[in-house]
């Protein structure tokens, strides 16, 4: 099957590889010129993805992994292409928070109180007039420094926060998210749509976005992930918080992941974001637990029919390894790891290779992977296993394996969900 990927991050880059290796032919675009130069010698790319329908064809499919892309997948379904990925107005659960919130709302979802500002200054009196704390975000794929969990109940980090980023960042200020603290675990409940119903079993994932162990330092789009699947209908997590969007995701024609992270206590769930799109690294994670071709189940995603996927029962895991500049974007170049080759001990074997999902990376002409982007951000190492400290052992042993100068990662990646979260989320109903 010929498969054409529209891309703006790369973020389905790695997916097009393993379709490769399922035997299909696939071709890539990458819309942002910052990413471009990645996976060279990996993929074949094209420069115009329009050149390409003629080649991918009404047989064929087409994957788009980003926003920004929901009115072309709408045209391309019209016209009779089998689109996976998003919608228009599926673009605007995420890139919109206060939309997303509407619907929600509408659905029946308990939402938290939040509030959209478009100038820093009218942030911040809100948050001097509203008792806090408060978390800050932003909407669409901006830079994820920006997010900040306040602390303070008088919202004075949040405050200062706004005003030393947007002092510097004016640009990127125009469109500020503000939503109430809730205290609680944070898991995210997640399914595939294919335009009609549900298809696959329910996902649940806890993601790790501080950088450092222990859940300390900025957040960063994610260090690690661990996913496990739920064949459960009467989960009280999907039933509450993603099942309520059937009817919503039937009108809107959606045939892609749809993932609510969500807050969850005693009390009750509180949603956070929607994400109705490919996400990394939970694709990566998605691998990890196939047993079914990525090809015949996305295929069948994308032309509304139902599909038995076959998948394994254990955990699986993500962590990412990063250099530095990773989290940070430096504007004025003082270091750069481009060109860094990516090492592996002799002991490094194609099964262990094969748990390897690569991100700003290129392979030269000898075979050899080397990074390729300025960003630090490298690649993924994934595992599964039957309890959430077997897939740990085995993703840390593959990371044993690699020499990166400077890399580094997170070695608590689940850690958390095994020692506390997993008891409080039994206890309280929600797995």
């Amino acid at each position: 099957m010929n498969i054409l990927f529209i891309s703006k991050d790369l973020s389905g880059g790695d997916l097009c590889v393993r379709l490769q290796n399922e035997g299909h032919k696939g071709r890539l675009f990458v819309d942002d010129k910052n990413n471009n130069q990645n996976y060279l010698g990996m993929v074949e790319k094209t420069g115009d993805w329009r050149s390409q329908l003629d080649w991918v064809g009404k047989d064929g499919l087409v994957v788009v992994d980003s926003l920004g892309y929901g009115k072309i997948q709408d045209e391309l379904r019209a016209q009779g292409y089998s689109v996976v990925g998003g919608s228009d107005f599926a673009d605007r659960l995420e890139d919109e928070r206060q939309y997303g919130q509407k619907i929600m709302s509408a659905l029946g979802i308990e939402v938290v109180p939040s509030g959209e500002f478009d100038s820093p200054e009218k942030a911040i009196k809100f948050v001097q007039e509203n008792e806090g704390p408060w978390v800050l975000k932003q909407n669409g794929h901006i830079d994820k420094i920006f997010n900040y969990v306040g602390r303070m109940q008088d919202g004075s980090d949040v405050v200062a926060i706004l005003e030393s980023y947007c002092q510097h960042n004016r640009a990127e200020c125009a469109r500020i998210d503000l939503q109430k603290k809730i205290e609680g675990v944070e898991i995210g409940v997640a399914r595939y749509f294919n335009g009609h119903d549900w298809v696959g079993p329910i996902e649940l994932n806890i993601e790790h976005k501080d950088l450092h162990a222990g859940g300390v330092g900025p957040k960063t789009y994610e260090m690690g992930t661990l996913l496990w699947y739920e064949e459960n209908e009467a989960n009280k997590l999907f039933q509450t918080m993603l099942a309520p969007f059937k009817p919503y995701l039937q009108k809107i024609q959606f045939k892609g992941d749809i993932d609510v992270d969500c807050i969850v206590n005693e009390d009750g769930v509180y949603p956070l974001e929607i994400t109705p799109r490919f996400g990394w690294p939970s694709t990566h994670l998605h691998t990890e637990l196939h047993l079914s071709p990525w090809g015949d189940f996305l295929k069948a995603v994308a032309d509304g029919k139902p599909y038995d996927l076959k998948y394994k029962k254990g955990y699986s895991i993500a962590v990412l390894v990063a250099t530095p500049p990773f989290p940070y974007q430096i504007s004025e170049k003082k270091y750069s790891p481009v060109g860094e080759r990516i090492y592996f001990h002799s002991d490094m074997t194609a099964d262990d290779l094969s748990h390897l999902h690569f991100e700003d990376v290129s392979k030269d002409e000898q075979g050899n992977f080397y990074i390729s982007g300025e960003s630090g951000f490298v690649l993924h190492v994934t595992a599964e296993g039957e309890t959430v400290e077997a897939a740990r052992e085995k993703a840390q042993k593959i990371i044993d394996k690699i020499v990166i100068p400077k890399m580094f990662y997170r070695n608590d990646i689940g850690l958390k969900f095994m020692n506390e979260d997993q008891q409080k989320l039994k206890q309280w109903g929600w797995i």
